[in-house]
């Protein structure tokens, strides 16, 4: 403030009204910097001052620190933060609790520093007034002129006055600040012990890591006020972190779901090896990984605090937090998200840890609902009958590539027993105690089959109201059998080619890569060499599966061993349905023997079924008049048409309805279609009839 220049001394009255004035305004501020613009006020009218400053103590550190500086001159050099005790005139004034007062500060030596600042501003005497109360000392309120010898006995007296009164401000206004701070800590205590208590409760309550992270980082955005929160888990099929349910507000899309983040050259990665936790600012993120500093810098996110998660001395993951604001995080926030990346880390380890359960889980109900199934379908072939030549060259070839882990590709006509020979396989090598799984391609709608093959997750398509594992996955260090494998289509192909390359797929409706190490049996009836040549198979899957072909004769070049096959047979029928059949006429083992048997074993098996179930007696009685010869070759080579057949059945059943197409009597009704259906085959093929 300027000097002011007093014409006659102040009556008592005029500094008694400015004490009450101070009064006043200490009574009406209750801040500092508010507190001394009045008080300069005040004051300048009764004390000769160019500028006025308030000291403040810091009784743990032993140092003055300048609190207020009022002037309305510019101020040359910096005056100091921290000064020592001992070496500022403030402390002398505390000491000796009295003022401390240069008349003509050219002529000070005791402080240089401070001395040589007023010098600098052209202040030539000061006044230190020492500030205390009676529970402890609060530093000094100074005042400087520009005129030498400016302060007399009578200014000093009536400054301490003010002194008296501006230390009981001050004590006031420090407490209220020490009350607002524990107020304030007390309130970040309880929001932070309450975003425990939610962690907490979430780990108890969250059995799956997607809503378990949802709830975790719903509390601490609302605490922390984050604009980010993600977790990373460990994958340990790719030894790198995958990111999980990403928390971010406003963002633009740069940072992704199920996205891969290796462990070199990130900082996640850093944090997860060293198992420390840090705060990096986005230059420190892109100094570590240029391609994750790009990321943060496009969604505007400057501050990362990245914290471990560790649970039983595994490391789980990462917990990621980020603040579009500059030096967001203090070391209390580090502490604390220590504690909270513990609480996380059980509950991670927890949640993965059932969904490892749930997946076994579905996976023992998917092994115990197949077994069973395979228990119902009355497989009887426990044993491989024959004793051909042909059938011992054959298992032979069985008994060479079944403990090796190669791909084999079963060749044979519907019946020949396909399966039989790749459950041999399976059966033969290390890989026994695992699940042999099957499926027939021919007999899954398209729709369906890449689905039976590799899982869905849930909501992939409609109708998938759960998630079901795959047979691939079912087969895992197991084998896998594909029948009528011709049959799949050229889209799935390529996804069954990957399999057999890369041994990984992914699920339908997922993006996450699961691992298989299922043995691969295939088998079709049909010739994959020629479908390759018409461009309905894959050449590339062609080769991958044709490593190790065998081919399966049919019965008609194995006829040694249809006699055993039928006592086989015989008695396994026989057993099972409480009968005793103890001989086989020789006429009707002969015409076994002689015919073709174009439906191979499966139609040798049926055919003894239902003679078994027609025999009264000790004797079977085989029905061989119903087996027809075989055809000439002339007859052989005379293919019938689809349309020839159906003209004749449709002709059949109208000679067998009188005419009639539709009623419960009619055409329709014998053939098993829809009336209308019936008609339109009709106009097609030309078949006239009543109607």
């Amino acid at each position: 403030m300027s000097a002011t220049q007093p014409t006659q001394p102040h009556p008592f009255g005029a500094r008694y009204e400015a004490l009450l004035e101070v009064a006043e305004s200490i009574a009406a501020h209750r801040q500092l910097s508010t507190l001394f613009a009045e008080l300069s006020r005040c004051l300048q009218r009764l004390v000769c001052f160019d500028f006025i400053s308030l000291t403040l103590l810091d009784a743990k550190a032993n140092v003055f620190r300048l609190h207020i500086l009022q002037t309305d001159r510019d101020v040359v050099g910096k005056p100091t933060t921290d000064t020592p005790f001992d070496e500022s005139p403030t402390g002398e004034a505390l000491r000796t609790r009295k003022p401390y007062c240069v008349r003509e500060v050219s002529d000070a030596s005791r402080f240089p520093f401070l001395e040589n600042l007023l010098r600098a501003n052209g202040v030539r005497s000061y006044c230190v007034l020492p500030l205390f109360t009676a529970q402890r000392d609060l530093g000094g309120l100074s005042f400087g002129s520009e005129r030498p010898n400016a302060y007399s006995h009578e200014d000093i007296e009536f400054m301490q006055q003010v002194a008296r009164q501006v230390a009981v401000a001050v004590d006031n206004a420090l407490n209220h600040e020490a009350a607002r701070a524990y107020e304030n800590q007390l309130k970040t205590e309880r929001d932070r012990l309450s975003a425990l208590l939610e962690i907490n409760n979430a780990v108890v309550a969250c059995l799956s890591p997607k809503p378990l992270f949802q709830a975790i980082s719903a509390s601490l955005r609302r605490t922390f006020g984050l604009d980010y929160a993600s977790l990373l888990i460990y994958d340990g099929e790719i030894s790198a972190l995958r990111l999980q349910t990403p928390d971010l507000s406003h963002g633009v899309g740069a940072i992704r779901e199920n996205a891969v983040v290796p462990l070199d050259d990130s900082v996640a990665g850093l944090v997860f090896r060293t198992r420390q936790g840090r705060v990096f600012s986005l230059q420190e993120v892109t100094a570590i990984s240029k391609s994750t500093g790009e990321i943060m810098g496009r969604e505007g996110l400057h501050s990362i605090c990245c914290m471990p998660l560790v649970s039983h001395g595994a490391a789980l993951g990462t917990l990621n937090l980020g603040s579009r604001q500059e030096s967001f995080f203090t070391e209390g926030d580090l502490q604390f998200f220590s504690q909270a990346a513990g609480q996380v880390a059980i509950a991670l380890e927890n949640a993965l840890s059932f969904q490892r359960i749930e997946e076994l889980n579905a996976r023992l109900a998917e092994e115990k609902v197949y077994l069973e199934d395979e228990i119902r379908t009355d497989n009887r072939f426990e044993e491989i009958v024959g004793q051909s030549r042909v059938l011992k060259a054959v298992l032979k070839q069985v008994e060479t590539v079944a403990p090796t882990d190669s791909t084999v590709m079963i060749y044979g006509e519907t019946g020949t027993g396909k399966e039989l020979l790749a459950r041999a396989i399976h059966d033969l090598s290390s890989r026994r105690q695992g699940t042999f799984v099957k499926l027939n391609c021919a007999a899954i709608p398209m729709g369906l089959l890449e689905s039976e093959m590799f899982g869905h997750e849930k909501g992939a398509f409609t109708g998938a109201i759960a998630q079901r594992i795959g047979r691939f996955e079912l087969a895992n260090r197991g084998s896998m059998f594909l029948d009528e494998v011709g049959e799949i289509p050229l889209e799935l192909q390529t996804k069954l080619l990957r399999v057999l390359q890369e041994r990984e797929f992914e699920r339908l409706g997922s993006s996450r890569t699961i691992k298989t190490d299922a043995r691969l049996v295939a088998a079709t009836n049909r010739n994959l060499a020629e479908l390759v040549e018409e461009r309905q198979f894959r050449a590339d899957l062609y080769y991958r599966l044709n490593v190790f072909p065998i081919t399966v004769p049919p019965l008609r070049e194995r006829r040694d061993d249809i006699p055993l096959l039928v006592r086989y047979f015989v008695q396994q029928f026989a057993r099972r349905m409480n009968r005793r059949i103890t001989s086989i006429p020789s006429d009707a083992m002969q015409a076994l023997t002689r015919y073709q048997w174009p439906g191979n074993i499966r139609e040798l098996q049926n055919f003894i079924e239902r003679a078994v179930i027609v025999s009264p007696g000790l004797t079977l009685q085989a029905p061989v008049r119903e087996l027809k010869g075989p055809k000439s070759a002339a007859s052989a080579s005379a293919a019938v048409t689809l349309a020839d057949a159906e003209s004749e059945a449709i002709e059949c059943a109208l000679r067998e309805s009188d005419g009639k197409v539709g009623g419960p009597q009619g055409a329709a009704a014998k053939l098993g279609m829809k009336r209308t259906t019936l008609q339109a085959k009709m106009r097609k093929l030309g078949i006239d009839a009543k109607g």
